[in-house]
């Protein structure tokens, strides 16, 4: 049996040789992680919008609610999403369990509260007279929007960073709608699952240095991001 230093020291070597299996893997998770992402943004940024600078009845409610949602099990969200998905799921005719579609999917319901929340606190804490000086000036309220959004992106790009970290890390969904199918649904938590429920080590230790180095990288960029809103403001 190996010792942790001989198992650590061929996670290094799986990393940095270029294995066309990890590295396959790696690349997945972070397609499919990104691509969610960037579904999902401009849809929370207009809700968060929504809730920052319109009044109307309810609103306070899906406020608290979107800040409840920031602990959504992502286990829960896959069982949600298998069963709307599977044959006799009211989507079934969709084909789109054990795909990336599906992950993807799955992803987008994770991160979308922390977008909503994280993004309506940066641009409920962002200067209003920019908003009312825009629509003085002539702009649409789309422009004005938009010129608002730029003043306190700094803010959103945290929380796009932290919503990225949410669901690139997560098991529990991508698991379950993704089924973990090797060169198709496999990224690097269900694999990390995978390699450490067979006693092969070394690949998931490779993988679980990617996600650290990532979750470093993602709370220097929020850490980054929050301090040039501070200043800006």
């Amino acid at each position: 049996m190996q010792t942790l230093g001989e198992v650590t020291l061929d996670a290094y070597r799986l990393l940095f040789s270029g294995d066309r299996e990890l590295w396959e893997i790696i690349l997945l998770s972070f397609s499919v992680s990104l691509r969610a992402i960037v579904f999902v943004t401009p849809l929370a940024l207009a809700v968060a919008f929504i809730l920052a600078y319109t009044r109307f009845p309810g609103r306070q409610f899906l406020i608290s609610l979107f800040n409840s949602l920031l602990a959504l099990p992502a286990v829960v969200v896959g069982l949600l999403l298998y069963v709307l998905l599977s044959r006799a799921g009211p989507l079934g005719d969709w084909r789109l369990l054990f795909t990336q579609s599906a992950m993807i999917l799955g992803q987008m319901v994770l991160c979308f509260p922390i977008l909503v929340s994280m993004s309506h606190a940066s641009i409920q804490g962002g200067d209003r007279r920019v908003w009312e000086t825009a629509i003085t000036l002539g702009a649409s309220p789309l422009r004005a929007m938009f010129t608002l959004l730029y003043e306190v992106r700094f803010g959103l790009m945290a929380a796009i960073a932290a919503g990225f970290g949410r669901v690139i890390a997560e098991v529990g969904c991508s698991m379950m709608v993704g089924g973990n199918i090797l060169h198709f649904t496999r990224n690097i938590p269900t694999a990390i699952a995978l390699e450490t429920s067979k006693g092969s080590f070394s690949q998931g230790i490779a993988l679980g240095m990617v996600l650290l180095f990532l979750a470093l990288l993602l709370n220097f960029m929020v850490s980054q991001f929050r301090g040039h809103g501070t200043l800006s403001e």
